[in-house]
């Protein structure tokens, strides 16, 4: 496929797999609704979400990993070197095999002191582990799905994902209405990346496997280390916060808002997989315009759902069972700050796919100090809430000013290439 076909099709594959991952948040959506009209105990249901922000910081190390190879996978596959290609998958599957095992161990090591700082009970300990543990075999299916453009087959898993959990809250949660229970369904969700068996020949071809470890690889696996940790920060840092200072009647409200609010950007996000993948092979000609009106796209997709859930927002709390005034009074702050939180993932996420190392380590920094300012003033939810949108607000202005900076220096050049700044 030439690079114009690739670009033409760059929008459509955009679409698809929001479409599907729109498809897929309904469903998550109708499980958080099972799981909100069940589980009746104070703060059981603000427990379900903050522990699933705590997978989500334990599951970091794979995460990593699984970005850097992404893009070297896209690259070599964009420009037809399937020599380099199949000798890098066979070399990364071995080393995502190693680091899993490392993942769980590190996890294991990592569960009760940080349960412990957190106030999580051992039985959510252990299902959080359950969770890491099942995410962190699902992360090879991710990198090659992305990596190979087989984006259909990504959205075909996330459709499966919800079907499961789906499934499982239906029969298990349902019957025993716990945190533990509820938590555990995203682990059954993590079985759907076993369809790509399904076609393990398009993946096992003989190879010499070929070491990632390179200096290359090392400085982009950093830069990706602070983009990945970044992201965490600012997605779902204010999770464990709420975790560690809130309880009960407050908890339950918090996360309840949370639901809707982080829906905005995850329900655009597969804009920027795709947007991801593409950049980081092509950065010149109708590549990069595809790649900009890509990105307008996503930031129209946030403000239109950043709209319209001001204005249904106590229809969707009342259909998840959670339409308390609290609830309703947090949803505005919560949204308009992951309005911001989407915009800076697309500017980073951009940085990345184009190797521009200072404005990832830049958007790694900010996350981080975004996360310490959550920590030192979001001991009560109306002190959290205070701080969250201007916060953001402001790791976003600075970002994009160094971002537009970047986009003058960094000008197109005739033919593509691939160069560390």
């Amino acid at each position: 496929m030439n690079q114009n076909s690739r670009t033409a099709s760059l929008l459509q594959s955009g679409v698809i797999l929001s479409l599907a991952s729109f498809v897929a948040g309904l469903g998550n959506f109708v499980f958080q609704a099972i799981i909100g009209h069940q589980l009746k105990a104070s703060g059981e249901y603000g427990l379900v979400n903050t522990t699933l922000g705590y997978v989500g910081l334990l599951s970091l190390p794979l995460a990593i990993a699984t970005t850097a190879i992404t893009h070297y996978i896209a690259r070599f596959n964009y420009h037809g070197d399937d020599a380099r290609l199949q000798g890098l998958l066979a070399g990364c599957r071995t080393f995502l095999f190693r680091l899993t095992l490392a993942g769980s161990l590190l996890a294991l090591v990592l569960a009760k002191p940080l349960s412990d700082f957190l106030h999580y009970r051992p039985g959510l300990t252990f299902a959080a582990l359950v969770c890491v543990l099942a995410g962190l075999w699902g992360g090879l299916a991710t990198a090659l799905c992305q990596g190979l453009s087989w984006f259909k087959r990504l959205a075909l898993i996330g459709l499966l994902g919800v079907g499961l959990r789906l499934a499982f809250g239906g029969l298990v949660a349902v019957q025993f209405p716990a945190a533990e229970w509820a938590v555990l369904a995203s682990a059954v969700a993590a079985l759907a990346n076993l369809i790509l068996l399904y076609w393990r020949k398009d993946l096992v071809r003989p190879a010499e496997p070929a070491s990632p470890w390179d200096r290359e690889f090392v400085e982009f696996l950093i830069v990706s280390a602070a983009f990945v940790g970044g992201g965490y920060c600012f997605t779902q840092g204010d999770l464990l916060v709420a975790q560690r200072f809130f309880s009960g009647p407050d908890l339950d409200a918090y996360t309840s808002a949370g639901i809707f609010a982080r829906a905005l950007p995850m329900t655009v996000g597969p804009l920027l997989v795709v947007l991801f993948t593409h950049r980081s092979t092509a950065h010149t000609g109708g590549a990069l315009r595809e790649q900009l009106k890509l990105i307008g796209l996503y930031a129209a997709g946030l403000i239109c759902g950043l709209i319209g859930l001001l204005l249904m927002k106590t229809f969707c709390l009342k259909i998840l069972g959670r339409n308390t005034p609290e609830a309703a009074a947090m949803i505005g702050p919560l949204a308009t700050t992951m309005v911001a939180v989407g915009l800076l993932q697309a500017l980073g996420m951009w940085a990345l796919a184009s190797r521009w190392v200072k404005i990832s380590l830049l958007y790694g920094a900010l996350g981080l100090a975004y996360w310490l300012t959550l920590f030192a003033f979001g001991k009560s939810p109306n002190e959290l809430l205070f701080v969250m949108p201007p916060a953001a607000g402001t790791a976003f202005v600075v970002l994009f000013v160094m971002w537009l900076g970047a986009m003058r220096v960094n000008k197109p050049q005739p033919h593509d290439k691939v160069v560390l700044n």
